[in-house]
């Protein structure tokens, strides 16, 4: 070991030099004289003995001790206290570790495979002027968890929005368990399925509490179907309206409106309402459309001037070349 204050002769400072001193006289030699960086045959050496120095000096404790009693504080059997450094080998390191420079610097890279900021890290940050352990620092208390609630809706309650009742029952710190009523707002355009989530409404915790999740259900519409933000409805016409064409009432999310049938529509054929869907709820996106899917409904019972009506309809048509099977595949 060294012989007395010859600690502060390897790192070049003064008896009194400050914390910030020794510091920065340690970080100039550890960069000087670093195996990594220095191959001189005497680097090792010098960094070993810099490193020694500087984790000593660095210590508010050892430096008291070794300002008292010198190297022989931290000699075998030394006045070191008792589990201290005393003991051998080289004492501290990085939260209390006992370092052993021999094998520290063993091994490839000259030191262990350490870089140069490693080192001063190790050396420099976690085992500082106290030279106690530091107490980790605690993470967040953790929130209460999160409750589901599941509400059923109307389809038209779903594209709209509404307001709903619910009753939510939670269980505080002594396990007492409460009852709270609150008002939800659900917004429009809310798909089936969809889940809308209320910060701090679920179950309390030492964190605060969790979320509440709704779970939206809706049931289906008698006519109406959905895809997206557009709107399908079937409407049957007659084989007047289709042949001839016509205009029709056809029912839409916001009402009743008056829709055009081409001459000549076939059954199945969809025919479109630009903007009757559904307006989504980003304000900035254009709202879905209604399809009109066509269904040709020919009467169930003719009379008997309607039955001969349509068979002299029948033989004009066919006199005329008229054939509805004619683009059938088979033909």
């Amino acid at each position: 070991m060294a012989r007395e204050h010859e600690y502060y002769e390897i790192l070049g400072v003064k008896r009194n030099a400050t914390d910030r001193e020794i510091k920065s006289a340690y970080r100039k030699l550890a960069r000087k004289y670093h195996p990594d960086v220095n191959k001189a045959p005497d680097a090792t050496e010098k960094f070993q003995k810099a490193t020694e120095a500087y984790e000593v000096l660095s210590d508010s404790e050892k430096r008291k001790m070794y300002d008292q009693f010198g190297s022989a504080a931290f000699s075998r059997g030394g006045p070191g206290p008792a589990g201290g450094p005393g003991q051998g080998g080289w004492p501290g390191g990085a939260q209390g570790v006992r370092v052993n420079f021999s094998d520290m610097f063993s091994g490839s890279g000259g030191f262990g495979g350490m870089g140069l900021d490693e080192i001063l890290q190790a050396l420099g940050g976690q085992a500082r002027a106290t030279g106690r352990r530091r107490t980790p620092h605690p993470g967040p208390a953790p929130k209460g968890r999160d409750v589901e609630h599941h509400v059923n809706l109307e389809f038209l309650q779903a594209i709209y929005g509404t307001s709903t009742t619910l009753r939510l029952q939670s269980t505080d710190h002594d396990g007492q368990t409460e009852t709270q009523t609150i008002s939800v707002k659900i917004p429009p355009a809310v798909r089936d399925g969809q889940k809308i989530r209320l910060r701090g409404k679920g179950q309390p915790g030492p964190g605060g509490a969790g979320d509440l999740l709704i779970v939206c259900h809706v049931r289906p519409h008698a006519y109406f179907k959905r895809d997206g933000n557009d709107i399908t409805v079937e409407v049957p016409i007659d084989i007047t309206e289709a042949t001839l064409g016509g205009k029709v009432d056809v029912p839409t999310i916001d009402g009743t409106t008056t829709m055009k049938i081409p001459p000549g529509t076939p059954s199945g054929r969809k025919l479109r309402l630009r903007g009757k869907g559904i307006a989504p709820a980003d304000k900035k996106k254009s709202p879905g459309d209604q399809y009109v899917v066509i269904k040709i409904t020919p009467p169930a019972k003719l009379s008997r001037e309607a039955k001969d009506l349509l068979k002299k309809f029948a033989k004009i048509q066919a006199d005329h070349g008229y054939d509805p099977r004619a683009k059938a595949p088979w033909k």
